[in-house]
């Protein structure tokens, strides 16, 4: 497919080195306040008025997110609200110097017009480059889409049906390509447990061609939007904005947002006091790298670093062994033992695959029955959103085998150092002789 030329570049892109910038500093404030930030400017900017006014908005707006610096400095959201000042003082030619009275809403804006109907609706989408399929060179092939979903301690499954359990705490990026950035920030769910979930969600979609303005969606535990950080529910003025829009399913705990642009449906929900991401992607745009950028770095490509894994069988091994020998469970999980968190999980989930054991793995290190239900979601989006029905379920034995070229790497590296130190054992000895 020919994705053509990116829009017109500006400081509101996504900057290339963002995520990994901030896979340095992964730590998070929770008390940051960009948010508010956004929303007090785009209240006073949501109507047309005197370019003065504007820039008076502007610089309220630059005040107020350079007094969230300190509390924000790993977060996304602060960072893109930083380059969209610089673009719109430049586009508006603002100066930084004058007042900055604080912003006052403005009227409302009239309802907006009914629905439209299918055909209308399909009509209204812009040019075929807006629509990922349709634009699609003839007599190709259908695209190949890909899954990944982010759920529960966190379990992680990737675009390539690797299933990892994870500690990953703080900011990290799910991903990162040249159409759109998603970030999680992670906390543990009880004191002393290795387990994490997800309290903080922000994905940016970039500008693209005639189709859609940048626009950035923002959740955080009890609080899951059903507009982007703006305001707007869709892809802003252009002719292609429909092809970008937040469907609301469920008040407060499901949204949908569909980008037919590039052929890409996320799923956000919020599971008792965490929140659940899903996406499904075309192969194509999931390789869509910019040029230079380090991939290893993203969780839904990559899988997450070794050193953040945790391992399933010996977690699940130490438990029946704490079950059988009577010792005390820890505070994470009490009220669950072994059994009685298989039995809990067989209720909503009844094939004893990796979503199962990671329904069973959640209620002993957190003790939360939520989580239940975390996973269960997170199964009927893989139904939803995954384009092939046979890999629904994955059981240990597949992730053993997707694991199996890097095992064998290791096994080779491990093998070629034994065979060293025994022709060294062997030279020193014939030294010796």
């Amino acid at each position: 497919m020919v994705m053509g030329k990116r829009g017109r570049p500006s400081a509101l892109d996504v900057c290339r080195v963002l995520a990994v910038f901030l896979s340095l500093f992964p730590t998070v404030s929770l008390q940051c306040k960009i948010l508010k930030c956004n929303s007090e400017f785009w209240a006073s900017t949501s109507n047309s008025g005197p370019e003065e006014e504007f820039c008076t908005a502007l610089r309220a707006y630059n005040s107020c997110v350079r007094r969230t610096a300190r509390t924000c400095r790993g977060d996304l959201a602060y960072h893109s609200a930083q380059h969209g000042i610089e673009d719109l003082m430049s586009q508006h030619n603002c100066s930084r110097e004058g007042p900055t009275s604080q912003p006052r809403a403005r009227t409302a804006l009239p309802p907006p017009p009914p629905p439209l109907t299918p055909d209308s609706q399909e009509r209204s989408d812009g040019p075929e480059m807006c629509h990922y399929e349709r634009s699609l060179p003839r007599n190709t092939a259908p695209p190949n889409y890909t899954h990944c979903g982010f759920f529960g301690d966190p379990h992680l499954r990737t675009f390539g049906d690797d299933f990892q359990t994870c500690k990953v705490e703080g900011a990290w990026p799910l991903i990162h390509n040249k159409y759109l950035s998603v970030q999680v920030t992670n906390t543990p769910v009880v004191p002393g447990s290795m387990a994490t979930a997800t309290s903080k969600l922000t994905i940016i979609f970039k500008n693209f061609q005639e189709c859609v303005d940048q626009k950035m969606y923002h959740a955080e535990t009890d609080e899951l939007p059903a507009a982007f950080a703006d305001g707007s529910k869709n892809g802003g003025d252009r002719h292609g904005a429909n092809t970008l829009r937040v469907v609301e399913k469920v008040p407060g705990q499901h949204v949908e947002i569909q980008a037919r642009y590039i052929g890409t449906t996320i799923v956000v929900r919020q599971v008792g006091r965490y929140l659940t991401f899903a996406v499904r992607m075309p192969e194509e745009v999931v390789n869509s790298v910019e040029e230079g950028d380090d991939q290893d770095l993203y969780l839904c490509l990559h899988g997450c670093p070794a050193n953040q894994r945790i391992d399933f069988r010996n977690f699940k091994a130490r438990s029946a062994e704490a079950q059988s020998t009577g010792r005390p469970r820890s505070t994470a999980a009490q009220g669950f033992t072994y059994q009685s968190a298989k039995a809990k999980c067989k209720e909503r989930l009844p094939v004893e695959d990796l979503y199962f054991q990671s329904c069973v793995f959640d209620l002993l290190s957190s003790g939360d029955i939520n989580f239940t239900m975390a996973a269960y979601y997170a199964f009927e989006d893989v139904k939803m959103l995954h384009s092939n029905s046979k890999r629904y379920h994955i059981y240990e034995k597949d992730s053993f085998l997707n694991n199996a070229p890097q095992r064998g790497k290791d096994f080779l590296s491990l093998l070629l150092l034994n065979v060293l130190a025994v022709l060294m054992w062997i030279e020193c000895c014939t030294a010796h002789l």
